[in-house]
């Protein structure tokens, strides 16, 4: 039986501005702590869906967060943290579709690590369902963002590449105010370097905070604002 008051799990929220490392980071931190990992762009809205939003440029504006399944999202990882097993969609960002569905299980890790842009809204859901252990927003200057997603979305043909360089410049002037917007929604902003010290906090004693605020200790990394080297993807 599912004990609603207990959850087997909660969830670490991991987003930022496309392109900043916040999948790195989860990677790393699945690698490291065994923590189950679910990509929250998989619930993107499929291309053919009427209700998409749509960007000045005439093309569907992904970086809206209408074109992704709030509802959705929330449910799977409701129903990994209470149950142990959740079947989620595979999405291909190339042709806007769902390709298949995969499960993830639990496996009894304590921590679930749900990573992706819009990830900040689904803070209160989760703080609502004593779901929410923490929820990070990680960042980095702004043009070294915007290479490493270029070199990122051109390696994956993600998008035409006149398409992809519109969006990035887009993106990178509005950098400052995304990682705004998702702090006001409950995400820390954190350097990945901060993250990864920070997440050896989740594995204490009484270390999951059900109001979603972060430890009091839980500061952001001073400003580097030296030359960064070229980014390795």
């Amino acid at each position: 039986m599912v004990d609603s008051a207990h959850p087997r799990a909660r969830v670490l929220l991991i987003t930022g501005p496309s392109g900043s490392g916040k999948s790195r980071l989860s990677r790393r931190l699945h690698a490291s702590h065994g923590w189950p990992l679910l990509q929250l762009d998989d619930f993107y809205r499929e291309g053919g869906d009427p209700g998409l939003p749509m960007s000045p440029l005439g093309l569907v504006d992904w970086d809206d967060v209408r074109s992704w399944d709030l509802e959705a999202a929330v449910a799977a990882m409701e129903e990994l943290c209470r149950t142990g097993t959740a079947a989620v969609p595979l999405y291909d960002i190339s042709s806007s579709s769902i390709t298949g569905r995969h499960v993830v299980e639990l496996d009894d890790a304590p921590v679930v690590v749900a990573e992706g842009i819009f990830a900040a809204h689904a803070v209160a859901p989760l703080r609502e369902r004593g779901l929410l252990a923490q929820a990070w927003s990680v960042h980095h200057r702004p043009w070294v963002t915007f290479v490493r997603r270029l070199t990122r979305d051109l390696a994956e043909r993600r998008k035409p590449p006149l398409t992809l360089w519109r969006r990035g410049h887009v993106l990178r002037r509005a950098e400052p105010g995304i990682v705004a917007a998702q702090q006001a929604l409950g995400a820390l902003p954190v350097r990945a370097k901060v993250a990864e010290r920070l997440a050896e906090d989740l594995l204490a004693p009484g270390a999951h905070h059900p109001a979603g605020r972060p430890a009091h200790h839980a500061q952001e990394e001073p400003r580097d604002d030296r030359p960064a080297r070229p980014p390795a993807r």
